[in-house]
């Protein structure tokens, strides 16, 4: 009598469900489709980033290009759908050129410090010890000023530019993603399929590559994502204090900061660089906590 007969097509079944189940990337996947807000300002974002990189074929006029007897017109002047700034320059135009600068400047300090941290937080979480100690010391001390002010201060003593800008924001930005990113490895690297890999004699570097940032850098991304709407302000903020982007450069920040005067003969159109930054650092905000809530599954 073979007892094994009757189990078998519960196996075949069991494997056929295991083998048509989705994946992981797939269900975060069809979460964001079904999230309408995340779609919404994820496409708002698209838009955004698409239009600032297309600026030259879709701003109707030079930005550059002044005209004193036009200066500060209305919404909807003819030629000039959004008005024209201090200096009769075409505001729709200004606003599109600006958000190349804004975005650069935003992206590249959160880019560069999700190296610089992720690198150093995962080293700190994995050897652990004095390494972790240092390192996370060192992060402690930065965290003592508040991210504005010591953006601030360190665009001061470097000098104007946008160089100097995004180098102070990258500074900026690594202690956070450090923190996250050691916490998360110190999680990862005590876990059963990591102790495995450390006892069958795999190398740190392997474990590290295959093992730790497989786990690690999902979280960090998410975060960092989050960062970027906190970098585009912050990088406006130096703008208009005058420790970012020179004139006549069109730049969100910037140009708020020359239109401060003007709010007060035609506030719509010195409004218009601020509603711009808030539209974007609220799109980027959103959309990272879409991506945060569709990649946990627990939820």
């Amino acid at each position: 009598m073979n007892l094994s007969t009757p189990a078998a097509p519960a196996t075949v079944d069991i494997a056929q469900s295991v083998a048509h189940s989705p994946g992981y990337w797939s269900t975060v996947a069809t979460r964001i489709r079904r999230d309408k807000t995340t779609l919404f300002f994820g496409t708002l974002l698209l838009l955004i980033v698409l239009v600032a990189i297309f600026a030259p074929f879709v701003a109707p006029a030079d930005p550059y290009k002044t005209n004193i007897i036009r200066r500060l017109k209305d919404i909807g002047y003819p030629g000039h759908p959004l008005g024209t700034d201090q200096t009769g320059r075409d505001m729709l135009s200004r606003l599109i050129y600006g958000g190349r600068l804004s975005l650069f400047m935003g992206v590249t300090p959160v880019l560069n410090a999700l190296v610089i941290g992720g690198l150093l937080g995962v080293l700190a979480g994995y050897i652990g010890g004095k390494v972790n100690m240092a390192i996370m010391r060192t992060m402690d001390i930065f965290y003592a000023f508040p991210s504005v002010l010591l953006a601030i201060a360190i665009s001061g003593a470097l000098g104007a530019g946008i160089g100097n800008a995004i180098l102070s924001l990258t500074i900026v930005f690594i202690p956070p993603i450090a923190r996250v990113a050691e916490s998360v490895t110190t999680q990862v690297r005590s876990l059963d399929y990591v102790e495995a890999a450390r006892a069958s004699g795999a190398s740190s570097f392997r474990i590290v590559r295959v093992h730790v940032l497989a786990n690690v850098l999902g979280a960090v991304f998410v975060y960092a994502t989050s960062l970027i709407s906190v970098s585009i302000i912050l990088a406006s903020g130096l703008s208009f204090l005058g420790l970012g982007t020179k004139p006549p450069e069109p730049e969100w920040g910037l140009m708020l900061n020359e239109l401060r005067q003007a709010i007060y003969v035609n506030p719509y159109v010195a409004a218009l660089p601020g509603v711009m930054i808030f539209m974007t650092s609220l799109s980027f905000n959103l959309l990272s906590d879409g991506l945060r809530s569709a990649m946990d599954l627990k939820s």
